[in-house]
């Protein structure tokens, strides 16, 4: 699936450097197992990526949900008279990846902890109820995350301190505590799964 292990950062050559992408699922594995409003996502079906951004500015992207499916899970859609698809991302045993998680690296790691948390819930709430490689949908244009987004956020920070109320284990989400550099300086080098963005393909009659 992708490219695992590519290392981001000065790589020291005493450790193996921090596995990003593999701490970001465990982390995950303990939203979804521990908050019922999470319970219908299956992480075995969902890629987990980092994307290298060129500058650690705190404005842009922090982290995205792809889905690899059109509305309601279909494999195809019809635009202007013709067929199209989504490319298919699978794990290294063959499994067909019904989402993309992607977290922009190192902008996300430069927020408050309580942000970072947030911001993983938000995007694990895109995932639609019936799992089917869709998002969930609201009414109207605003579909993703409803007409009032601040509502959506607002729901994604109330879920973060459910979790937390929980009193987890603080190795699931001690890695949100530290910075990029932090991660480097402590690791040698942050690496992870990178995953190309899969296209929208043409299917030939």
């Amino acid at each position: 699936m992708g490219q695992p292990q590519v290392p981001l950062g000065q790589r020291r050559s005493t450790g193996p450097g921090f596995d990003f992408t593999q701490h970001m699922r465990r982390l995950c594995v303990s939203l979804t197992a521990n908050l019922p409003e999470l319970a219908h996502v299956d992480l075995e079906r969902v890629a987990i990526r980092f994307c290298q951004v060129r500058k650690a500015v705190r404005h842009g992207t922090l982290a995205s949900l792809t889905p690899l499916r059109f509305e309601h899970g279909s494999q195809f859609t019809e635009r202007r008279g013709r067929r199209w698809r989504i490319e298919t991302v699978r794990d290294a045993s063959g499994r067909e990846m019904l989402y993309l998680l992607s977290f922009y690296l190192p902008r996300f790691c430069e927020y408050p902890f309580d942000e970072k948390l947030a911001t993983v819930i938000h995007e694990l709430w895109h995932i639609g109820p019936h799992f089917d490689g869709d998002l969930r949908r609201h009414p109207g244009r605003c579909y993703a995350h409803s007409p009032r987004q601040r509502d959506f956020d607002a729901h994604a920070e109330a879920l973060a301190q459910k979790w937390l109320a929980q009193t987890p284990s603080p190795a699931s989400y001690a890695f949100l505590q530290a910075s990029f550099q932090e991660l480097v300086r402590e690791h040698g080098a942050v690496i992870g799964h990178r995953i190309r963005t899969p296209r929208v393909v043409r299917v030939d009659a």
